[in-house]
């Protein structure tokens, strides 16, 4: 007997297997299961089709879901569609050149210049931002701010012509029709968060909850999604609707001759027309007139010279003053708490590198070999200045004191309290191009405090927050 009673050996197989048998369901159990399930689940589906049907055949609620609410005799699909060209070229380019634009800050180089930690593979576009030619960002967020800008009244007159496609009744039908609708919230809500973003910010206006730079990255990728989803399920309805109409044909259409559209299957051509009071000329005619007149008022801030004074929508339009350091900047040294006490006659520059850190002031900056750079300031507001003549140091030299002549990057420290961009890194590229300098002078005269003194940072296609002023150390790194 083994412990418990039982008998040894091994136990009976015939009385195990019966046991097993009987636990097994019989099969028409088995089929009365499925048929109950079947069963159930019919019932559902047919509850569910007649609870869709009751509700798609009560009348709309009243207001902008009624059919008869939106009555303007030119919306259509042509009009929709030339509005939505103008996109469809416009967008890609804003797209590319906003992630070009964020790609000259090195995020991959260091956590000081990462402004989205966070990215993962929406970081895979990154490469070494490079110095030639020297105007390249310059010319990049010129273009992106003021095409974002320009494109403001088409993307309004677009919103205006779908909008009734916003208030459909039932707003979802299937399951299909639901994802198209979900695309199209994406879509809108991405294209309004990316342009008032946008905006806010060329005016100097930081009221974000967060960093500007990680909420317009990572809503650029959420916009730019939806807008490839849209783009492949409409571009074959915007291109049958481009040739139903010929543009020259609608640019002689007077009012007297202004007709709607057909029927169109998205609802967009009216259903009871009002009398026309502006044809489709007019209508392009009116957003193209606000779209030139916005890139007058805006693009001189990028352009510089005499077209400087028509930029009245830039918030650096203001008069700068005169002399040497009459040109514009960001922000003032008071408004980052750089006082004159902090850049006094007890400043040092540290450069470090192999062995013991150099210190120097700022008479033996100016007693070494100086050099001199033609460079622009250029920020992500879209502002930029015209050339300014630079002098000082090159970093190629002071990474040969530092012991590191092949520095494949240097951190550099503001004397600023701490906050955004007081530290950057510069890639060994940078440190190298023989126009990268410590300046110590511009225009001929010391810098102003406003400018950086005593010393600040200018490398050739570089942002201007990675032009770093005040500068108090050096550190290079292999």
């Amino acid at each position: 007997m083994a412990s418990g009673g039982r008998p040894s050996g091994p136990a009976p197989t015939g009385g195990w297997r019966r046991r097993r048998s009987e636990e097994k369901p019989a099969p028409k159990r088995l089929k009365r299961v499925r048929g109950a399930v079947a069963a159930a689940a019919a019932a559902g589906r047919a509850r569910t089709r007649a609870t869709a049907q009751r509700v798609g055949q009560l009348p709309p609620p009243p207001g902008p879901f009624r059919p008869g609410f939106w009555r303007s005799p030119i919306r259509g699909p042509w009009l929709t569609s030339v509005f939505g060209l103008v996109l469809l070229v416009g967008i890609p380019l804003l797209f590319v050149t906003g992630l070009l634009s964020y790609a000259s800050y090195n995020p991959g180089l260091s956590p000081l210049n990462d402004e989205t930690p966070d990215k993962g593979v929406l970081g895979l576009y990154l490469f070494n931002w490079p110095t030639h030619p020297y105007w390249l960002y310059r010319l990049l967020q010129g273009v992106h701010v003021t095409l974002g800008v320009v494109l403001v009244p088409v993307l309004l007159a677009k919103l205006w012509s779908v909008i009734p496609k916003l208030f459909e009744w039932l707003p979802v039908r299937s399951v299909a029709h639901g994802l198209e609708r979900l695309s199209l919230l994406l879509l809108v809500g991405g294209v309004i968060f990316e342009f008032v973003t946008g905006i806010i910010n060329i005016q100097l206006y930081y009221v974000f909850p967060g960093s500007f730079y990680r909420l317009h990255f990572y809503g650029a990728w959420v916009f730019i999604a939806a807008f490839v989803v849209h783009v492949c399920l409409k571009l074959a309805r915007m291109t049958r609707a481009l040739r139903s109409h010929s543009l020259s044909t609608e640019l002689r259409t007077d009012l007297a001759r202004t007709v709607p559209e057909p029927p169109d299957p998205d609802g967009l051509v009216a259903a009871a027309p009002a009398p026309p009071t502006m044809t489709r000329r007019g209508a392009v005619g009116m957003v193209g007139a606000g779209s030139l007149l916005l890139l007058v008022v805006t693009a001189g801030q990028s352009i510089g010279g005499w077209m400087r004074a028509t930029a009245l929508l830039a918030p650096h339009n203001r008069d700068p003053g005169s002399g040497p350091n009459a040109f514009q900047i960001n922000k003032t040294a008071a408004k980052v708490g750089v006082t004159p006490a902090l850049v006094g006659p007890t400043w040092r520059l540290e450069v470090h590198g192999r062995g013991a850190p150099q210190v120097f002031t700022r008479e033996q900056l100016l007693a070494m070999p100086q050099h001199a750079a033609a460079l622009p300031i250029a920020c992500v507001e879209g502002w930029s200045t015209d050339d300014q003549h630079w002098s000082g140091l090159r970093l190629a030299d002071l990474a040969a004191m530092a012991g590191m002549p092949g520095a494949g990057s240097v951190l550099v420290e503001s004397i600023q309290p701490p906050g955004p961009f007081t530290r950057v890194v510069l890639r060994g590229n940078q440190i190298r191009d023989p126009r990268a300098l410590l300046a110590l002078r511009v225009n001929g005269a010391h810098l102003s405090l406003d400018h950086g003194y005593p010393a600040r940072i200018i490398v050739p296609a570089n942002p201007g927050v990675n032009n770093t002023k005040w500068v108090h150390r050096l550190t290079f790194r292999a």
